[in-house]
């Protein structure tokens, strides 16, 4: 994917973060990423015409700050290790309303970003095997919530690591 909508957090919950991808570097496992954040859509492109399109949505919506409280895993290749939100109905009505702007306007949109597919996570690591992700999560159990203040809403570009914010949340 090239073009994702993402959550930006505050910059003490970005301490936070980056205090587990310390915890993480302290046992060998290498963090995932530059900024933490929590990806709500991903699609080959989201071209101008979606992005002002997201802007008008976004700036009706009231955006819940997110509790990140559970530490996970998904199968498949990547092995990524993920730290969960709990799902409430105020962050699916945001997401369902940022699906529906995009709806048709996007190129390649991807499906584990979908309502009913999606997982709202901020990654801690990718690519793990299986004695990775023990060590992983020893190093990070027991793992306290993170109470996530989301502070802007950007689409990056997943190749270059550019970002054109959206949104500031208040």
């Amino acid at each position: 994917m090239a073009d994702a909508l993402v959550f930006h957090f505050d910059d003490g919950t970005e301490r936070q973060i980056r205090d587990l991808w310390k915890r993480l570097d302290e046992a060998g496992i290498p963090g995932a990423g530059t900024r933490p954040g929590v990806t709500l859509a991903a699609a080959g492109s989201i071209p101008p015409a979606a992005r002002k399109a997201l802007r008008g949505e976004l700036e009706l919506l009231s955006v819940p700050d997110l509790w990140l409280h559970i530490l996970g895993t998904l199968p498949g290749e990547e092995r990524p290790l993920l730290l969960s939100a709990v799902v409430d109905t105020e962050l699916l009505a945001v997401h369902s309303a940022v699906h529906d702007v995009l709806a048709g306007k996007v190129k390649n949109p991807s499906a584990y970003y979908f309502p009913g597919a999606w997982i709202p996570c901020c990654v801690l690591a990718r690519g793990l095997d299986t004695d990775q992700l023990a060590t992983a999560f020893g190093a990070l159990l027991p793992s306290e919530p993170v109470r996530a203040a989301v502070r802007d809403i950007a689409v990056l570009d997943t190749r270059t690591g550019e970002s054109d914010t959206l949104l500031k949340v208040k």
